[in-house]
């Protein structure tokens, strides 16, 4: 169970969000500056920040910014009532990983804490797990009930980065430049060729189909 810990100075703003949390399964701990979330932290295992800027003490940014310099990569999604860019900006700037404004949704909120959620969790174990399918980063394979396929390196990586955004759609040219390089002088029909032999790889395969989007790209479906 994933351990989330709210900092907040209001006391009504964190007993909401733990209510909220706690309703969808998560074990919630709660803060009322960054210092005494610091403090949480030094016995606690804590797996995502909700987090927000204007506190005393300690405020939020401060917190992101001690968390980083440590080289502590726990993530963080910041929730504020400071709206302009610039406070967005600085939020980015110093190290966290997503930006809420107040008032909060808390349908957005609990989708994008699930997005952190899977995506640290991806860089951490660098490997993703969609039913029997296991891709290893390290090793570059596709494990599927103790059949191993090792992919070519331009190959993995491809399927690695859709496969780590199930349903979001990616050009050509964004793939290009993120496989590939901005340098390549390789064309973007090359990421169609590789999608291509993806495709043919992994045809018939229930756990995942890769979705050509007319006009615009490609995205990776999860079928479990």
């Amino acid at each position: 169970m994933f351990r989330i810990l709210v900092v907040d100075d209001d006391r009504n703003t964190r007993m909401l969000m733990k209510a909220v949390l706690e309703a969808e399964n998560y074990t919630v701990l709660t803060a009322e500056n960054g210092e005494a979330a610091l403090e949480v932290m030094d016995t606690n295992h804590i797996d995502l920040v909700v987090l927000d800027v204007m506190m005393p003490r300690m405020d939020g940014y401060e917190f992101t910014k001690i968390l980083r310099q440590s080289n502590n990569n726990l993530p963080i999604l910041m929730v504020s009532a400071k709206q302009l860019p610039q406070d967005k900006k600085q939020g980015f700037l110093v190290g966290t990983d997503d930006y809420m404004t107040k008032p909060v949704d808390e349908e957005e909120m609990l989708l994008r804490i699930r997005a952190l959620l899977r995506r640290a969790r991806i860089v951490n174990e660098r490997r993703i797990v969609i039913g029997d399918v296991v891709l290893d980063y390290d090793a570059l394979t596709v494990t599927k009930n103790g059949g191993i396929q090792e992919l070519p390196q331009k190959e993995f990586m491809l399927l690695y980065k859709l496969l780590s955004y199930p349903g979001k759609i990616f050009t050509r040219i964004q793939l290009m430049d993120e496989i590939w390089g901005q340098d390549s002088e390789t064309g973007w029909e090359t990421v169609t060729v590789h999608i291509g032999r993806l495709r043919k790889r992994f045809e018939g395969w229930e756990e995942f189909e890769i979705v050509s989007v007319r006009g615009l790209g490609y995205k990776a479906v999860k079928k479990v």
